[in-house]
């Protein structure tokens, strides 16, 4: 509770790193912020004609369904591979300020979902001209987000601490998280997974995230308790996990930097 306190003092820090964060992404660049939004559009852009052109998934637009997962799937990978560098890509702050180091991974996090939901306001409007949106069900977006981001907080701690001690980790996570993508229900169907599988298929904590931002988005339904209660539990499990083992690490960072 006592760093939980530390950390809510220290809140306007994390709203400066953030915003200093969001306006340097793409400081220098001719186009600026709308990068943040046409990243995401030529990755829809390629994964679409490779799926629906070149190897058919044979799923009714496909493009749409393809975008509601694509936009929270890069949230978390940019979490995770933020989170990988944020502790050792701050040593200035870390050695010589005293602040609750959790701060840094809260920021980075922080940071990839606000370009989430800016981005997800371009994928309602998609929604809404092309398959029509439930308006009944869109407030379960509140808590998948929220979920979603318990979740990449956790993996975050977990892999921001780790980094300092491990450097190749960094570098490791790249292959990981690129492994996790086509493990993950993004760009195919829960249905495609051979039925001996799944049981294997939905341990991994990202496919019930998934399924639920489908559910709500694509197939206009609110998602089954099943899926949130999956999704719950594992976004718990990881921000438990994440935390504890984040406080035992940093007892040593000035040290190992």
């Amino acid at each position: 509770m006592k760093t939980l306190r530390e950390i809510y003092d220290y809140r306007e820090m994390i709203y400066m790193l953030v915003r200093r964060d969001l306006r340097g992404k793409y400081k220098g660049s001719v186009l600026g912020f709308a990068w943040t939004f046409i990243n995401p559009l030529l990755q829809l852009a390629v994964y679409t004609m490779v799926f629906s052109v070149v190897m058919r998934s044979g799923i009714d637009k496909y493009y749409i369904f393809l975008f509601v997962a694509l936009i929270p799937w890069l949230a978390m990978a940019n979490s995770v591979n933020g989170g990988a560098t944020c502790i050792i890509g701050q040593q200035n702050l870390v050695t010589k300020i005293h602040f609750p180091r959790q701060v840094l991974p809260i920021t980075t996090v922080t940071t990839q979902f606000v370009n989430m939901l800016l981005c997800m306001v371009v994928v309602l409007l998609v929604c809404l001209f092309s398959v029509g949106l439930n308006l009944a069900v869109l407030w379960y977006l509140i808590p998948v987000i929220l979920v979603e981001y318990a979740l990449a907080m956790g993996i975050a701690f977990l892999v921001s601490g780790l980094t300092v001690y491990f450097r190749d980790l960094e570098h490791i996570l790249g292959i990981f998280v690129m492994a996790w993508q086509f493990l993950s229900p993004v760009m195919y169907s829960v249905d495609m997974v051979p039925e001996n599988l799944r049981g294997l298929f939905n341990l991994n904590p990202m496919t019930s995230v998934i399924t639920a931002y489908r559910q709500i988005l694509y197939y206009k339904t609110a998602p089954d308790l099943t899926t949130m209660a999956t999704a719950l539990g594992m976004g718990v499990l990881f921000l438990v996990v994440g935390w504890f083992a984040f406080r035992k690490l940093e007892r040593r960072f000035a040290e190992e930097m």
